[in-house]
């Protein structure tokens, strides 16, 4: 893990972009703290620069609750090389789209599934370098999408002790599958009128999960309309389980 550069806010949270291997990354940490940090993953739908905003006030937000908090690139967006299994995926989805056709289950495997395989295994290395820095500990918690990235984590890192999902995007059945071994706590976020999402699924796919202890905050509005007392209530949910 390189870092690249450093930025203080005027809140004191230290942003500071790296790479880790090939694959771009930013960590965010609380500007002073008594002694080492619990993580936040911050999960997202691909295309750092373009998100990073968005990224850096939720991240800002966590770290004046006293977490760090950090996110890689999604593979095969920003300058990551492209997957022509996916980018196949994704035409084949507008077409079902414009043409008013029910998505198939063979779409959403193809886009989604290589998808999963792929990033999970670099999101628990990049775990392990991130808890080898000074001033970061575990416990860890996950939070944001795409969901069926973080229900795949959720059942094989045992590290992840917490997940806040933004629920949402086409869920292959086999996640579903996995969604019956998630056993973490589990905060899941929904839009009602997400234009973009099936709300069924999200739905179905919330009954699926295996845990105990789950919440689901269903608000109104779309994608981009998630009120501001919505973070609150995450990070009321972190601090119950990253202490």
């Amino acid at each position: 893990m390189h870092f690249t550069s450093e930025q203080r806010f005027d809140d004191g949270v230290v942003e500071r972009p790296f790479t880790f291997g090939d694959i771009p990354g930013v960590l965010w940490t609380p500007g002073s703290a008594p002694g080492p940090v619990p993580l936040i993953l911050m999960g997202h739908p691909g295309g750092l620069d373009r998100m990073r905003p968005r990224l850096a006030a939720r991240a800002r937000h966590a770290a004046a609750e006293g977490y760090a908090a950090a996110t890689i690139e999604f593979p095969g967006a920003g300058d990551r090389p492209r997957s022509a299994v996916a980018d196949q995926a994704r035409a084949d989805l507008r077409r079902a789209l414009e043409a008013g056709e029910p998505v198939g289950d063979d779409i959403v495997d193809r886009l989604v599934l290589p998808l999963v395989d792929q990033a999970v295994p670099e999101w628990r290395a990049a775990l392990d370098a991130l808890l080898a820095l000074p001033g970061i500990r575990g416990p860890v918690g996950f939070s944001g999408g795409v969901i069926s990235i973080g229900v795949r984590l959720a059942v094989v890192e045992p590290r992840i002790v917490a997940a806040g999902l933004f629920a949402g995007s086409y869920v292959p059945r086999a996640i579903f599958e996995e969604a019956r071994q998630v056993t973490i706590p589990l905060h899941v976020l929904l839009q009602w009128d997400d234009e973009g999402n099936d709300r069924q699924v999200a739905l179905d796919l919330f009954d699926a999960f295996g845990s105990k202890e789950k919440t689901l905050q269903a608000n109104m509005g779309g994608h981009t309309g998630v009120p501001p007392f919505a973070g609150e209530d995450a990070n009321r949910f972190f601090a119950r389980h990253l202490g």
